[in-house]
């Protein structure tokens, strides 16, 4: 049962935040050390975790840089900004998913469950508070079945979903028993169902994306099948489903099928899944189907759950008419053919097809549908979704995987990609991949020397904001923890498909703007060159008011960047409750690149908030 702690305790997050100034280091220690003993409890374990820690860093990894160019300034200078809590009614903010704003938009497709950004004129420039009482989340995977009522404080779900299993609220925590509207029995049970036609034991099956995954059951019970699901859901009537997911530890955004292509390159995901998402597979001329397709792996599942599959037996329980079932039903076959998907599967409301491995297979396929006149299929940031097919690429051998055939994983993290190995991403070689797998280990163990509970199950989810070829991700990659591996719109190389088929996740994303994500997701946050990617196009000031507002509480951030660039943020940061500390580069203080570790302080909405400029 989850822990009955005291999770207001903010006296006692007080008197810990004094420990911060032994050094960052120490400080680690001393977070790993209060989060153990249970919420608010921590203070004599940490003052006995202080005298024993071993808080030396090398020689090399000096708080300051040696070479400052005149820019150094102390964080209490007059200069810096200090940044006011936001109004306590933004504690869930969504800036780009906001609901006033989105109901001036058109219902049609769903368009105004998209992204909808606020104009400059009305952006924050606040910090968005936790809600009071709010506590660190449990560890992984603890955190799968319990969360803390403060943490998402809305009961909704326990009502309207009672019946079908998703989520119970007990006392100061909500449970989830693992059940969903199309499992019942758990998704365990339901899981060992697909497990019989889809090789998910095998290693084959690496990366799924749920589509419509209310609290994200089907995500979070894959996770002890090695397979990592990249979960999204509206901001809808269903208040916090996502909020609910990644609260629990598991992959999700806030996200819908309407107008816009999904957010991901093509050939993506393993296998892909809907139970009863309520998205209308049989209409708009088959588009989200093809938008399926395109994101999916030559050879990888679709599984469909609920309406229409089996709509003779269900059609009165389901209260809809049997002609408006049969429709949809026929249409789905038919556009699934068009795909050349093969049907695996039909039993009970489950249905299951698999995408062909290569055009071969499908040679009536191009004369019979529309496909996409666009060279890259990767195009896709605010792109509108078309009825068209996304051509497989070229094979040499009728039965070669188009694309390129992947390794099992975890084999497959660490093996060349086809894109590197096809040359598809050009100036990205095979020893130029290798290398950099190399280099992000090396820059790794660096960051333990510093943070010496990174890879201790502290932190669940993290976010590399810049992830290159994923070698970060691939680094740190553990059961304990997962990576959201971000694409910038503006980088110079598009490598997401490269990290896709490393058996990684990851987005597209424009840090212009805001993520598409609930305050407070995040445990871990990795910069690495964002800054310098992003000085000419945008304020440094906004894309560290949004690290801010996903960032959890007591959260950690590590920015690696030129030093002219950390030390622009370094001072930003100085009023935004962040305790930071600085350090060379790991080879030595004349490499130009420093890397700069924060904390964000620990407060909540209604306190008596004083923004520290430490």
């Amino acid at each position: 049962m989850a822990s009955k702690g005291n999770p207001g305790d903010n006296r006692t997050r007080r008197s810990f935040s004094i420990f911060i100034v032994v050094g960052l280091c120490c400080f680690f220690y001393l977070l790993g050390a209060w989060q153990k003993s249970g919420f608010g409890k921590g203070d004599s374990i940490a003052q006995e975790v202080t005298k024993s820690a071993d808080c030396s860093v090398l020689s090399n990894l000096n708080v300051e840089t040696h070479h400052g160019n005149g820019m150094k300034k102390t964080n209490d200078s007059p200069e810096n900004k200090v940044f006011q809590p936001c109004d306590d009614r933004f504690v869930d903010y969504t800036p780009c998913h906001d609901q006033m704003r989105a109901m001036t938009f058109p219902r049609e497709n769903m368009n105004y469950r998209e992204r909808h950004c606020p104009p400059e004129n009305e952006k924050l420039h606040c910090l968005i508070p936790a809600p009071k009482g709010y506590v660190t989340p449990f560890p992984w995977p603890k955190s799968r079945d319990y969360v803390p009522f403060a943490n998402a404080p809305y009961k909704s779900l326990t009502v309207e979903k009672a019946i079908q299993n998703w989520i119970q609220y007990e006392g100061d925590v909500f449970r989830f028993p693992g059940g969903g509207t199309q499992f019942p029995h758990g998704a365990d049970a339901y899981i060992d169902q697909l497990a019989s036609v889809i090789p998910i034991k095998n290693g084959m099956v690496r990366t799924a994306l749920d589509t419509g995954c209310g609290v994200a059951s089907w995500g979070a019970y894959l996770f002890k099948r090695n397979v990592i699901a990249m979960s999204f859901a509206p901001r809808d009537s269903h208040e916090a489903q996502v909020q609910f997911a990644l609260e629990r530890g598991v992959p999700a955004i806030i996200g819908v099928l309407g107008t816009i292509k999904l957010p991901y390159p093509s050939r993506s995901f393993d296998m892909a899944h809907c139970s009863r998402c309520l998205i209308p597979w049989g209409g708009n001329s088959g588009k989200y189907m093809m938008e399926v397709d395109r994101v999916l792996r030559p050879g990888g599942y679709w599984v469909l759950s609920g309406p229409p599959i089996n709509w003779r037996a269900n059609y009165k329980s389901w209260q809809r008419p049997k002609d408006e079932l049969e429709e949809e039903q026929r249409n789905i076959e038919e556009t699934a053919k068009l795909l050349c998907w093969e049907k695996k599967y039909e039993k009970g409301e489950t249905a299951i097809w698999r995408k062909r491995v290569n055009k071969s297979y499908c040679q009536e396929r191009d004369s019979r549908v529309t496909m996409c006149k666009s060279t890259n299929p990767d195009d896709v940031w605010y792109k509108e979704m078309e009825a068209c097919v996304t051509p497989y690429p070229e094979t040499d051998n009728a039965d070669d995987v188009s694309g390129g055939e992947l390794k099992p994983f975890p084999e497959r993290l660490n093996d060349v990609p086809p894109r590197v190995s096809s040359g598809s991403v050009p100036g990205t070689t095979v020893e130029l991949f290798q290398e950099d797998n190399k280099l992000w280990q090396k820059h790794l163990n660096a960051y333990k020397r510093v943070n010496k509970i990174i890879d201790s199950g502290r932190y669940r989810n993290i976010m590399d904001m810049n992830a290159g070829l994923g070698s970060f991700a691939a680094a740190i990659e553990s059961s304990k923890s997962w990576v959201m591996n971000v694409m910038p719109t503006i980088a110079k190389k598009d490598t997401l498909g490269v990290i896709f088929e490393r058996g990684l996740i990851g987005i597209y994303h424009d840090w212009c703007e805001a993520f598409s994500t609930y305050p407070r997701t995040y445990d871990l946050i990795h910069a690495n060159g964002l800054f310098s990617l992003y000085k000419d196009k945008c304020s440094y000031e906004d894309i560290l008011i949004e690290m801010d507002r996903i960032l959890r509480p007591e959260g950690t951030v590590i920015i690696r960047d030129s030093e002219k660039e950390i030390m622009k943020v370094k001072s930003i940061v100085s009023g935004m409750r962040w305790s930071t500390k600085m350090v060379d580069h790991e080879d030595g203080p004349l490499v130009p690149e420093k890397i700069l570790f924060a904390v964000k302080q620990y407060w909540v909405a209604g306190e008596n908030n004083s923004t520290s400029s430490r």
